[in-house]
């Protein structure tokens, strides 16, 4: 039995953005888990309320299952994904082999990038989502090097108002990007056997912001030169090497 892989996706994206890395990986078994965060694209379970704390309850939840059926789990995430997989991490290392985590970290000097912070505005972030429609979307998307098909499965994802109510009220429990507290205290119980796999023309979160949190806490950084925020989509064959080498060294 191989070990288990959990895959975390971003804003706003779907589960589908991983679907370039998994393939190029090889792993299309049942060892990897990608699931779409709860309210994206769909409705969210009944009660659930999207914020950064609910979604690494829930997180915490699919990596206990998982654990429970096939061992220690490799986790891997982006955007936001990354941000929960360094908080699900912290809170329970005794279910991790190893975490990999692309363009995005916790940074308490971190202002947010502009639309997170107009999005973390009331009003103005509603106001905000009605005039990005899921052309302008799907257009972003394959700007930043996302191949065209999973792009249009993002823009349609986009479309539900599901999504966009999430991606608000998520945005708005982390301050717009800016956290402080346990987020940022309890860092220091991440586990060993990190990886960060970064785009360095990433135009949201710039690559000083990674550089510092691998020194900091002495982590392998595979840097994706040219690559934008979504360099696990973009530079899939790239991200697979990476992982495939930093996999067999854990």
């Amino acid at each position: 039995m191989t070990d288990p892989k959990l895959f975390v996706h971003g804003v706003p994206d779907t589960s589908a953005i991983w679907t370039p890395l998994i393939t190029a990986l090889g792993r299309l078994g049942d060892d990897v888990v990608a699931p779409t965060l709860p309210g994206f694209g769909a409705p969210p379970p009944p009660g659930f309320k999207a914020t950064k704390d609910n979604y690494t309850n829930w997180m915490i939840g699919e990596m206990e299952t998982l654990h429970a059926e096939k061992g220690p789990i490799d986790l891997v995430g982006h955007d936001w994904g990354a941000l929960f997989v360094l908080r699900a991490a912290c809170l329970r290392p005794d279910l991790v082999r190893s975490w990999t985590i692309s363009n995005a970290v916790i940074d308490e000097s971190y202002p947010g990038h502009r639309i997170a912070r107009l999005w973390n505005i009331p009003l103005l972030g509603e106001l905000m989502m009605a005039v990005s429609p899921a052309t302008q979307i799907e257009k972003g998307f394959v700007d930043a090097g996302v191949p065209a098909d999973i792009a249009r499965i993002e823009a349609e994802a986009w479309r539900s108002k599901h999504t966009r109510s999430a991606i608000l009220a998520l945005y708005r429990s982390a301050n717009g990007l800016r956290f402080s507290g346990p987020w940022v205290d309890d860092l220091k119980k991440l586990p060993p056997n990190g990886l960060m796999v970064w785009g360095d023309a990433d135009p949201y979160m710039p690559f000083e912001h990674g550089e510092r949190f691998a020194k900091r806490w002495n982590l392998k950084l595979s840097r994706q030169e040219g690559a934008q925020h979504w360099a696990i989509a973009e530079r899939p064959d790239d991200v697979a090497g990476a992982l495939q080498e930093f996999w067999a060294s854990v």
